[in-house]
């Protein structure tokens, strides 16, 4: 009659259980509120999470998903603490923590320092980068012994410190490592996520945590480089320059026309003179290089002298520069053997015509 009382007035604890109503506790202890555990109560672990027992600081039993009717049968690491005999049905007192193994998501991370980063095109330079991540507890033993210590309520805050620093050194490795352009950043941001990934695991595991996703959302280059970037993108768009310029000198020309008394107007105008002016000395020069290259050609029917190499005209029995005396045409100077037209040389004696 006393058992059955105890457990009217609440003095035994029969059923175990833990409602998660929040998006970032880890860790919770079942208030016992001073009160035992019943022989035979139910305890009840749902999906993402894991029910540890612990008996005076010591963990115990450990418990997965699904509902258990606590008995010695069940409770090993429990029974050998407490040295129970087989078939003990008398209550107990122990600690119970629920452990929240499902995923947090959309952590968000971020440099709050530069991190600095040789590249080959730009030698040392600045960058910042966030993005998002997620983790959860892949070890719950483990992490309530390197973490959780023995407060009765444990949040992401507690770690959330400890991993951002994890993942933006991991981070920096990974741009070292994959010596990737600074330029070329943008376009492997999911190679670097994976890298990084897979870097920073080995570093949380020792805490009982792993790193689930690690997502890059963006690495801001220094704002010099950005300017660079921009200006190669203008080039890029611009194309033909010299187009360019002549469509800039017409419209300096069009808004002078329209402001014709203004300082302004006076020196776009007299800014597009000069650009007019210089485009227009090109055009002549570009004409002029043709003619001023063209070798002098001789008339038709005639040769070339064979002492200067002028030009001279057929039948000419002197050359009009020189005064050398010029041979028959077909006829070698040297020897007077017959050559073939446009012979350069004597078949005969070789000598040049």
């Amino acid at each position: 009659m006393g058992f059955f009382s105890n457990i009217i007035k609440g003095q035994l604890i029969d059923v175990i259980e833990w409602m998660d109503n929040t998006q970032d506790t880890m860790v919770h202890k079942y208030d016992m509120n001073g009160k035992e555990i019943m022989m035979g109560a139910q305890l009840t672990v749902r999906e993402s999470q894991v029910a540890v027992f612990v008996n005076e600081g010591q963990l115990a039993d450990v418990y997965t998903p699904g509902r258990y009717e606590l008995s010695t049968s069940n409770m090993p690491i429990m029974t050998a603490l407490k040295a129970w005999k087989f078939g003990f049905n008398s209550p107990f007192k122990a600690d119970v923590y629920f452990v929240n193994t499902k995923q947090f998501l959309d952590r968000k991370w971020g440099t709050s320092n530069p991190v600095m980063m040789r590249d080959t095109e730009f030698g040392m330079i600045r960058l910042r980068a966030f993005g998002i991540y997620s983790f959860k507890v892949s070890d719950p033993t483990t992490f309530l012994k390197e973490v959780f210590g023995t407060s009765s309520l444990f949040t992401v805050d507690g770690v959330e410190g400890q991993i951002k620093r994890t993942l933006v050194s991991g981070l920096s490795d990974a741009i070292a490592e994959s010596k990737i352009p600074a330029l070329d950043l943008a376009a492997n941001y999911d190679e670097l996520s994976g890298y990084a990934l897979n870097a920073m695991n080995p570093k949380l595991a020792p805490l009982g945590l792993q790193l689930c996703s690690f997502v890059i959302e963006n690495i801001s280059l220094p704002e010099e480089v950005e300017k660079t970037m921009d200006r190669r993108t203008s080039m890029g768009v611009i194309g033909d320059m010299g187009k360019y310029s002549q469509y800039q000198a017409a419209e300096a020309m069009r808004e002078a026309a329209n402001n014709p008394g203004g300082v302004a107007g006076m020196g776009v105008g007299m800014g597009a003179g000069v650009s007019m002016g210089q485009m227009f000395v090109q055009s002549m020069n570009a004409a002029q290089q043709p003619q001023q290259t063209a070798p002098a050609q001789p008339a038709a029917g005639g040769s070339f002298c064979t002492e200067c190499g002028k030009p001279v005209a057929p039948g000419t029995k002197f050359c009009p520069n020189c005064g050398a005396k010029q041979a028959a045409e077909g006829v070698c100077a040297g020897c007077g053997a017959k050559l073939q037209p446009g012979a350069k040389f004597c078949p005969n004696c070789g000598a040049k015509q």
